[in-house]
């Protein structure tokens, strides 16, 4: 048993619940906590068949503890995970956040199980590399232009919480030394180009608020003082040429064009439109 608590955010999720769920075996977690949003797509139902013994990996508390626990959405993800952290009866030493759409590689699983124990006293949060696997693409591993994106993903049980006022973008902020770990971790949603560009227009309305209110991540801080559009552009040619996103092919474009330059260009218009919005009614001055 590793003696690490996992907690996935769901809402609507039975296309990766139980992926995610079984590529967490080898890692043999001490405790599993679904905190779950009200789905009515079926995602309750496969956690609670795992849940009710029909599956031995996760029979009780003696061995290893799948819990699924309803909670109303409180506006984000930063918000809801920390009330998961107030609220759970979270008993393993260390914890990590996984999304339902991820899932873990052997290399990572296996590496986490041989280092985290044996870290420094010190030592609070450990950094993951996140791989980016495009369903829409086939299964495509997208090697160049962003791989590997850097995340804090894992930390000791009370050492770490996130910023609750960011509407997306959320990072944790951990109390202590952190180290980066060699593995990555997956990210390879399985919805259909369709839904993954619905989805990204509602991150973009969510960012372009977040940068009228002054709220952005500090990460993207030297990009929104580049003007409008261009800077888009920019980051697309950063990504794909720069970083060699191209030697991915045609699902390099696709992801590239999409991702980097369709998505970034619909946040510059998302604050246009609050711009010219707050100038009609006096709130935005220029």
């Amino acid at each position: 048993m590793t003696d690490l608590a996992v907690i996935i955010l769901t809402k609507n999720e039975k296309l990766h619940i139980r992926r995610c769920l079984d590529r967490l075996t080898p890692l043999e977690p001490r405790q599993i906590f679904i905190v779950d949003c009200f789905s009515d797509d079926g995602t309750q139902e496969i956690v609670e068949e795992l849940t009710s013994g029909g599956v031995d990996k996760w029979k009780d508390d003696t061995t290893h503890q799948l819990v699924l626990v309803e909670h109303e959405w409180p506006g984000n993800q930063a918000s809801q995970f920390n009330w998961s952290l107030d609220n759970l009866p979270i008993k393993a030493s260390w914890i990590l956040r996984l999304d339902a759409d991820e899932w873990l590689s052997n290399e990572l699983i296996n590496e986490i199980k041989v280092k985290l124990l044996k870290l420094d006293n010190g030592i609070e949060g450990v950094v993951l590399k996140r791989r980016h696997v495009v369903g829409w693409l086939g299964g495509k591993w997208i090697k160049r232009g962003m791989y590997p994106t850097r995340i804090l993903r894992v930390f000791r049980t009370g050492h770490a919480r996130y910023a609750e006022d960011m509407a997306m973008d959320e990072h944790l902020i951990v109390k202590g030394r952190t180290v980066e770990f060699d593995n990555d971790f997956v990210d390879e949603s399985l919805i259909s180009f369709g839904d993954w560009k619905a989805k990204h227009r509602g991150y973009a309305k969510r960012e372009a608020q977040m940068v009228i209110s002054g709220n952005v991540n500090p990460n993207k801080d030297s990009y929104y003082k580049l003007p409008p559009y261009l800077r888009a552009f920019a980051y697309f040619c950063y990504r794909y040429f720069f970083r060699l996103g191209f030697l991915d092919g045609y699902a390099g474009w696709m992801w590239h064009f999409w991702q980097g330059l369709w998505y970034r260009w619909l946040v510059d218009r998302e604050i246009g439109r609050l711009k010219r919005a707050g100038c009609r009614e006096g709130r935005i001055e220029g």
